[in-house]
C-alpha cells in the first residue's frame, strides 16, 4: 500500500478510532539527524547515549568504519552513519566529540556516530507507514517504517538488518561493521532494565522508566522502586497530562534532581556525619577495611576517612576508593578545597597549602583512589564497610543484581552496606538501620 493511500485511510477513519490509536503509546525510539534528515531507531535496541572522540584506528577497515572505543573495559567498533550512506558531514578537529548512540543487536554492541542526538519519542506502532524510497537515501530494506509526529517525519531505522551478521544465504557490503565487533558482553548485561518490558498498566510511567535509562542510565528496580513510583507521582501532579513523558536529557535530569543523597558532590557536613556514624555497627577491630565503588571526585571517600578517623583514632584504616571516570579518580588524591568548603571537622587533619586546603598526609596514606570499572572483578579483601551512595541505581537491573551479591559476598558478617538516601537493599540477609537521614544496611544483624 502506497503513502498516500495510507493517507487517506487515515483521514477516513472514524474519530474515534483516530483518538484511540494517539493515545496507545507502544513503540519508543530515539531520533537524531542525518544530513538534515530526521530518524529513529527502536529504543531496546539502544544501550545508551554518549559523547566521545580520539577513536583508535583500525589498519584496512571498512571506510565508514571510524575504529574502535573502550567502553568501561569494553572495546567496541564505531560506525560513521553518515559515511556508510553516503551523506555529507563536515570535518571535526581530531579532539571534537561525536555524537553516539551505543547499539545493542544480538550478542554485540556498538557506537554509531550521528549528527545530533534529539530526544526520546514515543508513538503509536499502528501510525507506523511502511519504508518508502521517497523518505530516505538508504535502501528501503534497511527502513522499520515511517511515522509523523509532531510535525516531524521519522525514518525508522532497521539495525537488526542493517548490522545483521553476515551469512552465505546473503551476503552483504552493510554486515561487515557486525564482523568486526567486540567479542560478546557477558549475557547479565542487559541494554535495559528487566529486558522485557514491565506490564505496569500505566504507559507513561513505563516510557519514564526506559527514557531514564536511555538518557542517564538510571535503572528503576527494586532498589529505587519506591523512590520512584513517589517521585513519578510528584512528577505527573505537577505537570500537564500531555507533558509528562521525558523527551529530552534536560527533563530526565530534572526528574532525577531529588533522587540523590545528602552532601553529593562536597564533604558531609558535621550533622549528616554524625548520623551516618550513629547508624553504622561498632566495629571492634584494630583494622577496618572499606570499599567505595563509584566514589567520583572523592568527596564522600574524604568523609568517610576522618569520620572512621575521628571514631577509630588508633585503628589502621584502610579504603579502597574506585570510580570509571577517568577525569574524576585522577582529580581526587590531589583534591584542594577553599576555606569556606571545610566543616569545621575536617579542618584539624587538613593542612594549608598555596592554593587551598589539602588532606594531610595520614588520611592520604589510608585511602587507595583506583580507576576500575565495578562491573569487571572487584578483587578487595573482606570488608567492614561497603559505601556505595546512588551507584548502584545508574546501571541496568541485571548488574545491579551482579553488584549487590558482590556487596554480599565482599562485606563481613555483621558489616556495614551504605546506599543512597533514596535506594534499599531487596535482598535478604540485611537489616536496615534506624537512622532516617541514611540508608544502612548491616549484613546478617
Amino acid at each position: 500500500m502506497s503513502v498516500q493511500a495510507a493517507e487517506r485511510r487515515e483521514a477516513d477513519a472514524r474519530p474515534d478510532d483516530k483518538k484511540e490509536r494517539a493515545e496507545k503509546v507502544d513503540f519508543k525510539m530515539v531520533t537524531f539527524s542525518l544530513a538534515g534528515k530526521e530518524y529513529g531507531i527502536d529504543i531496546m535496541n539502544v544501550k545508551e547515549i554518549a559523547s566521545a572522540g580520539r577513536f583508535t584506528y583500525v589498519p584496512n577497515a571498512a571506510p565508514f568504519v571510524r575504529g574502535v572505543y573502550n567502553l568501561r573495559g569494553d572495546i567496541i567498533s564505531i560506525i560513521d552513519l553518515r559515511t556508510m550512506f553516503h551523506l555529507p558531514a563536515g570535518r571535526k578537529d581530531d579532539d571534537a566529540l561525536e555524537s553516539l548512540l551505543i547499539l545493542r543487536v544480538g550478542d554485540h554492541v556498538f557506537g554509531v556516530i550521528v549528527d545530533n542526538i534529539d530526544k526520546v519519542v514515543g508513538v503509536s506502532s499502528a501510525g507506523i507507514q511502511p519504508p518508502h524510497p521517497i523518505f530516505g537515501d538508504i535502501n528501503v530494506k534497511y527502513i522499520k517504517g515511517i511515522i509523523e509526529n509532531l510535525g516531524k517525519l521519522y525514518i525508522i531505522l532497521n539495525v537488526e538488518k542493517l548490522f545483521a551478521p553476515k551469512s552465505d544465504e546473503e551476503p552483504s557490503a552493510q554486515a561487515a561493521p557486525a564482523a568486526m565487533m567486540a567479542a560478546p558482553t557477558p549475557a547479565a548485561r542487559d541494554a535495559f532494565p528487566g529486558a522485557a518490558p514491565v506490564d505496569t498498566g500505566d504507559v507513561n510511567a513505563d516510557f519514564i522508566r526506559e527514557t531514564l535509562f536511555a538518557f542517564k542510565r538510571f535503572g528503576v528496580s527494586a532498589v529505587n522502586e519506591g523512590w520512584f513510583k513517589a517521585r513519578y507521582a510528584e512528577w505527573c501532579s505537577s505537570r500537564a497530562a500531555a507533558d509528562v513523558q521525558l523527551k529530552e536529557q534536560t527533563e530526565a535530569d530534572q526528574f532525577l534532581e531529588p533522587f540523590y543523597s545528602p552532601c553529593t558532590g562536597e564533604l558531609w557536613s558535621e550533622a549528616y556525619a554524625e548520623a551516618m556514624m550513629a547508624a553504622l555497627p561498632r566495629i571492634n577491630s584494630n583494622s577496618i577495611n572499606v570499599w567505595n565503588p563509584g566514589c567520583g571526585k572523592g568527596y564522600e571517600t574524604y568523609s568517610m576517612a576522618v569520620m572512621l578517623r575521628r571514631a577509630y583514632p588508633e585503628a589502621r584504616i584502610k579504603i579502597w576508593a574506585n570510580d570509571s571516570d577517568l577525569l574524576a579518580i585522577s582529580m581526587a588524591p590531589n583534591m584542594v578545597f577553599t576555606p569556606e568548603d571545610v566543616p569545621e571537622m575536617y579542618r584539624e587533619m587538613m593542612v594549608k597549602g598555596r592554593n587551598g586546603y589539602t588532606f594531610n598526609q595520614p588520611i592520604k596514606d589510608s585511602i587507595f583512589f583506583e580507576f576500575h570499572d565495578v562491573m569487571n572483578s572487584n578483587p578487595v579483601p573482606p570488608v567492614d564497610i561497603v559505601l556505595s551512595r546512588d551507584t548502584v541505581s545508574f546501571l541496568s537491573s541485571a548488574d545491579q543484581n551482579k553488584l549487590l551479591a558482590d556487596f554480599s559476598e565482599k562485606a563481613k558478617q555483621g558489616g556495614a552496606v551504605i546506599l543512597g538516601s533514596s535506594e534499599r537493599m531487596p535482598s535478604d540477609g540485611w537489616n536496615r538501620a534506624n537512622v532516617e537521614v541514611v540508608s544502612v544496611y548491616v549484613k546478617g544483624a
